[in-house]
């Protein structure tokens, strides 16, 4: 029997998007778009402001990440990259002293690759630096369809454990909880699981955002205790928390267990755990624990996004 098979074929950008700033930018910063650029470089990113004035300057979209507040600048070059964008990133950086910096280009150069590779080694952790590129496909006579290559990204753990090394502020603990949510992030990754992770840091949570900007699901390590959990955590919302306490018998019943809610009065938030005894510091094999929580991220992220 034989098969009809079409075959890919790359289509120029400009075909697309003939001006950079009136048509690429104005695309790319639609939120189904950016969502693309967000979960493909694991930075949740939330647009400010398309041309946002920089001094003399315009940087083509200044926006921030969800979870930290840190600075964003996205430049767009729909040609190969180039001393002069380059130089404008890093103008741009300090001008709104960005703690992530996106170059969106169609092809790099070797020299321009190195150059942000050497950025990203020589930055501290609080300056990120991503290479990336965009392409688009087509089939027969399919609508064109996006692709984004990371071509450049920071290695987060091995700039956390160099600035603690020289700044001595990490503890064994801290360097443990860097290390173990590092190394969620890549297990995931491996596995092939549709979750945006973020930025892994040396802190006991870690946070995931779920299509809200209400609510987060967040994992979180105990040394003391001996256990891990997964929570929705809600900052500043009542309501939010009041619309899933009514659905409490529904969301358990789907969750297969009882879970822990709890209201924070002192910082007017609230939360909904589930918690499972495990010691990441008494194992040396973290995937069980890697197990765990993946599933029920997956399965909060089903379950609560009902109910939003």
């Amino acid at each position: 029997m034989s098969i009809n098979l079409s075959r890919l074929k790359q289509v120029d950008l400009r075909e697309a998007w003939q001006h950079e700033a009136y048509d690429f930018t104005k695309w790319l910063a639609e939120d189904e778009n950016i969502e693309l650029l967000s979960d493909e470089i694991g930075v949740e990113i939330v647009i400010i402001e398309k041309e946002a004035s920089v001094g003399r300057f315009n940087v083509d979209i200044l926006a921030e990440e969800s979870n930290t507040g840190n600075n964003i600048i996205i430049e767009n070059q729909l040609e190969k990259t180039d001393h002069d964008h380059l130089g404008k990133l890093i103008t741009y950086a300090a001008g709104i002293d960005a703690g992530i910096v996106i170059w969106v280009v169609k092809e790099t150069q070797e020299e321009h690759q190195q150059a942000v590779e050497w950025l990203n080694e020589k930055t501290n952790t609080e300056l990120s630096f991503f290479l990336v590129q965009i392409e688009l496909w087509q089939i027969d006579d399919s609508n064109y369809a996006p692709k984004i290559n990371v071509i450049e990204k920071p290695n987060y753990w091995s700039k956390d454990v160099k600035s603690s090394v020289e700044k001595t502020k990490l503890t064994d603990t801290k360097k443990m909880q860097l290390e173990f949510w590092t190394k969620l992030k890549d297990y995931a990754q491996e596995q092939g699981y549709n979750i945006n992770f973020r930025k892994p840091r040396a802190q006991h949570w870690y946070d995931i955002s779920f299509g809200t900007s209400e609510a987060h699901i967040s994992l979180s390590v105990n040394t003391q205790k001996g256990n891990i959990s997964t929570d929705i955590y809600i900052p500043d919302s009542s309501e939010a928390f009041d619309n899933f306490y009514k659905n409490k018998e529904e969301i358990e019943t789907e969750v297969g267990s009882s879970l822990d809610w709890q209201e924070l009065p002192e910082k007017k938030a609230s939360r909904v755990r589930l918690t499972n005894s495990y010691s990441i510091s008494n194992n040396d094999d973290w995937s069980e624990a890697f197990d765990w929580m993946i599933e029920k991220v997956l399965l909060f992220k089903k379950v609560f996004s009902k109910y939003i």
